[in-house]
């Protein structure tokens, strides 16, 4: 009787000390699994295809919408100054030159998204850098806010005079700056732009190359005229004169 309780009391205790030890393991294991999943970077999204051009920055791949990191081009209805003081559709061109580069199909490859849901990622056409080749040809800015990546690229581009770098441009993210801060016409036809440039206080009359591109900016002292005789009482001239 006493042997047999003896037995069944280790064969109790070895069984509890089992459970111990499982339990325990179980525990590391779920601890470990989830310090790897902290400590571990995001797996890389990659997607491939023909895309469709949104604008000089943006594509969709396989119904993936993707920025192109580390660089940023002109806005789709921005202007830029020719090399002749003329303002040119460097937005769109920039749209186009993104089309003609990827004609071929790309492979994206990022590893976050932007607040708009955009997949992050550094483009190849055929094994060639294609947020490179934006920039390197003029058709894109290195977006130093996020990244260096892109920068020799860009003075190689300025030094060659190609693309926006032909004359005065302005980078995009101070466009979009400037279109939040927009201030609306104080009344029916007062649509003439008073506009503060490196070139001085300059107005733009509707239906100049550069009517669409100037946003006013109160924060600047910039303001709205109903009449040309106003602005230049006020001390503007007109742009292009």
């Amino acid at each position: 009787m006493d042997s047999g309780i003896n037995a069944l009391s280790i064969f109790d205790t070895r069984s509890v000390a089992l459970q111990i030890t499982s339990y325990h393991m179980s525990w590391m294991f779920r601890f470990c699994l989830l310090f790897l999943l902290m400590v571990s970077p995001a797996m890389a999204a990659s997607v491939s295809g023909v895309p469709r051009v949104v604008d000089g920055d943006t594509l969709v791949v396989q119904n993936t919408r993707v920025r192109l990191f580390g660089i940023d081009a002109p806005e789709a209805q921005q202007t830029c100054e020719g090399a002749a003081g003329r303002a040119w559709s460097c937005g769109a061109a920039a749209t186009q030159s993104l089309r003609e580069l990827v004609k071929q199909g790309v492979r994206c490859t990022g590893d976050e998204e932007d607040r708009y849901g955009r997949l992050i990622a550094v483009c190849r056409v055929g094994g060639r850098d294609l947020n490179a080749a934006m920039v390197a040809r003029g058709a894109a800015f290195a977006y130093r806010k996020y990244s260096m990546a892109y920068v020799r690229q860009e003075a190689e581009a300025k030094s060659a005079r190609r693309g926006i770098w032909q004359g005065a441009a302005e980078r995009p993210d101070l466009v979009r700056a400037q279109k939040r801060a927009d201030v609306a016409p104080p009344q029916a036809g007062c649509a003439i732009k008073g506009n503060i440039s490196a070139r001085g206080h300059l107005y733009h009359l509707p239906g100049m190359g550069s009517y669409n591109a100037t946003r006013i900016n109160a924060h600047k002292g910039e303001r709205w005229f109903c009449s040309e005789a106003q602005a230049k009482a006020a001390g503007w001239r007109r742009a292009g004169s």
